[in-house]
Order: C-alpha cells, then structure tokens, then sequence
C-alpha cells in the first residue's frame, strides 16, 4: 500500500480533444503562475505558489486527444522536511472515450502516501483536477490560484476596506458622544 500512487478519474461530455485542450491550459485549472509553454512535446514550464511550492515540470509525453505526461525535474515545498518531494515523478493524464463520454485519468506516479505532503498534495490535486479542471472542460472557467500579484493587490484592498470600516466606526463614535477619546 505504501506504493500507490494518488490518482483521480471523472467523465464528461465533452470530446477528447476538448479535455486535451483543458488539461494542456493548467493557467486555466491550476495556476496563473505558470511560465513557459505547457502544450507540446519536450516543453518545459515552471509553477510557483507563493514561498510554499516551487516546481519545474517537462513535458515528456504529448499524444493529442489521449495523453500528456509532466516530468518534474525540480521541486520545492516550505511545509515539508524533504523539500525536493516530487523530483523525479510524472504527473500523468490520460483521456479515453468509454460508453459515449470523455474520461480523464488523472495519476501522480511517485506521490505516494509514505510522502510527508501526500495529504496536503493529494487534497489539492483532487480539488484542482476534480473541480477547476473539471469545471474548465465542462464550463470553459476553472478556479486556479492567481497571480501572486494579483492576491497581494486583494489583500492590500480588504486590509484597505478593514481600516476604512474601522474609521468609519470611530467617527460615529465620536458624533454619537463628543467626549468620546476615539474621536479626538
């Protein structure tokens, strides 16, 4: 047991070369925080959340409509002893037609459960492959993590909203009762 790999299947309507198409847009699905091209043969690209996770993939297997596999070369997690976890594993996915659907295969060969992330990888992998890249292929918008910049500016605007709120309050405060110290 301490060998198997995290794997997630679903299926859909759409056709193969939709799913293809899908899989090959993790901008889409996984992240904005991609750089570099993730839809041809011997490509490589790189992925970054944050300070928490840092990889760069090579796309080692390219068969339109069928399959697609990403080699990772390197590989840098913050919340884990063994940072390099994932180096040297293939991220795989792999689209059949069966019974009048699409059905995407989705396997991580080498996360396995004797991993120190495979908990907290296994969850994301079934949020993102289960839910964005699914919601992708079946309403052309997925929910991957942003741009970093992008979550900066948004935390920034709600810290913004909080002081603004909070003076806000202060002022009332003050009108309600002049002698009031927070006013002053």
């Amino acid at each position: 047991m301490s060998t198997q790999t995290y794997t997630a299947s679903f299926a859909v309507d759409q056709t193969p070369d939709q799913v293809f198409a899908a899989v090959n847009n993790p901008r889409g699905w996984w992240s904005e925080q991609i750089d570099g091209a993730t839809d041809q043969l011997g490509a490589e690209f790189k992925y970054h959340y944050r300070d928490v996770h840092r990889a760069r993939f090579k796309i080692t297997e390219f068969v339109p409509g069928m399959r697609v596999v990403w080699h990772v070369l390197e590989n840098y997690f913050d919340f884990v002893q063994d940072k390099t976890e994932w180096t040297g594993t293939d991220v795989v996915f792999e689209i059949a037609s069966r019974a009048g659907k699409t059905e995407l295969h989705f396997t991580h060969v080498g996360l396995v459960p004797a991993y120190e992330c495979y908990n907290v990888c296994s969850d994301a992998w079934g949020s993102y492959v289960k839910r964005s890249l699914r919601n992708l292929i079946t309403t052309g918008k997925g929910q991957p993590n942003p741009i970093e910049e992008t979550v900066a500016r948004a935390q920034d605007l709600q810290r913004l909203d909080r002081e603004h709120d909070r003076r806000l309050r202060d002022a009332d405060l003050a009108i309600v009762d002049p002698e009031n110290e927070v006013g002053k």
